[in-house]
């Protein structure tokens, strides 16, 4: 797409470009994550969660039809600060599940973030530039082919509004109720909720469990995001730089099976891992088994044929798998460290700084990874092995951060 802008005067440079349109929509929900937490504190997760859903149906299809890369930018900007299901998702899950039963429902919040992230991307790759792929069905004249980004975005947001209908079935869990002996007004009952968000946020800011598993969350939200960016501009990038000279479709099929393979992982082997060895060790071991995966990532690009596409293919299910190990185990761990009152407030700072290392992942990912392309012939980790040896280190920062005296266990009367 970026490339289609003609915005970049090198191809070295497209993956610069690229970083700042995947950084905008982090960016934007940053902003606005902790508004949306208010006003579904207030309000209800209902309304938040339908009008989060519209702007996706909305800004989505709008992106599929930006000509140039600002608007591409500002689609992703708006669709980001308006769409913030994220977090009251998070409580809602908590709040429609038994006791014993809430952590397998913030566990599918993440699951269902994972495997969005590689299904919408595989989606992109199958469907883009629809007339040069299938020419007997999509002319250069029709309106796929004047715009060759918006079949995969009309399709993502057709199924939003499907989602849409289902919302409006789903039962709020915010009630308000009213003595009949005492009467509120709204500003004071505004009054009263602010206080309150405010108290408890200062007293979580305190939680130690807590702040230490966000910040350790965020440093692999980064590593990520960053990786996301990174995988699909360098399987796309010509081999003389590196790179495995893959179409757009060929990229679509790795990211497809990594998420059927995702989704077998998380149904039938996650549970029974963090059974038996804990969210934390699962997150040391997805960490410590990513940084051999990663190194290997540049030698794979030496090889040809079935062996390329089998290797590649196990491999990126193997990463994916591992980065939802450790996200979940990590999102299990903070909401282990608060009690189910402050949850929602919890969610709200949650999200506010991972979305904001969210935003630095693509941008940063995609400078790295065009300065990495202009040095091909250096001494020391030329090319592509620079960018998959920086990758490692952020991981190895947040492996460090998994162990004490950092990060602090939950007490069990908390959990």
């Amino acid at each position: 797409m970026i490339r289609d802008f003609h915005i970049a005067k090198r191809e070295e440079d497209i993956g610069y470009y690229a970083g700042y349109v995947g950084s905008a929509f982090m960016f934007g929900r940053a902003l606005t994550s902790v508004l949306w937490g208010m006003i579904a504190d207030r309000y209800g997760r209902k309304p938040v969660i339908i009008f989060g859903t519209v702007s996706v149906v909305i800004f989505n299809t709008l992106f599929g039809l930006s000509t140039s890369f600002w608007m591409a930018i500002s689609m992703r900007f708006l669709l980001g600060s308006l769409c913030g299901i994220l977090g009251p998702m998070r409580a809602y899950a908590s709040e429609v599940c038994r006791k014993e039963y809430q952590a397998l429902g913030m566990s599918i919040i993440s699951t269902s973030w994972g495997i969005g992230l590689v299904i919408g991307p595989a989606l992109g790759g199958f469907l883009a530039q629809p007339a040069e792929k299938f020419p007997n069905i999509f002319s250069s004249d029709c309106l796929f082919g004047r715009f060759p980004y918006l079949l995969p975005c009309l399709l993502i947001s057709i199924f939003s509004v499907g989602v849409l209908v289902v919302c409006c079935f789903l039962p709020e869990t915010i009630h308000n109720h009213k003595g009949n002996d005492e009467e509120c007004n709204d500003s004071d009952a505004l009054v009263a909720t602010t206080f309150e968000s405010t108290s408890s946020q200062k007293s979580l800011l305190k939680n130690w469990p807590l702040i230490s598993s966000i910040i350790a969350y965020c440093v692999f939200q980064l590593h990520d995001m960053a990786y996301a960016e990174i995988f699909s501009l360098w399987a796309v990038s010509p081999r003389k730089n590196g790179g495995l000279s893959f179409s757009t479709a060929e990229v679509g099929e790795v990211l497809a099976f990594s998420g059927f393979g995702l989704l077998l992982f998380q149904l039938f082997i996650y549970p029974v891992a963090e059974r038996n060895f804990g969210p934390v060790m699962v997150s040391r071991l997805g960490a410590v088994l990513t940084i051999p995966l990663l190194s290997s990532y540049p030698f794979i690009a030496f090889l040809k044929g079935l062996m390329l596409m089998l290797l590649i293919n196990c491999a990126s299910i193997l990463k994916n798998v591992l980065s939802v190990s450790i996200t979940t185990g990590l999102f299990l761990l903070q909401n282990r460290s608060v009690t189910q009152q402050q949850r929602g407030a919890a969610n709200g700072i949650s999200m506010s700084a991972m979305s904001l290392f969210k935003a630095i992942g693509p941008a940063a990912g995609g400078s790295l990874f065009s300065w990495a392309q202009k040095r091909q012939s250096a001494f020391f980790l030329p090319g592509d092995q620079m960018v998959f040896f920086l990758l490692n280190m952020i991981e190895v920062i947040g492996l460090f951060l998994t162990f004490k005296p950092f990060l602090a266990l939950p007490d069990d009367s908390i959990s």
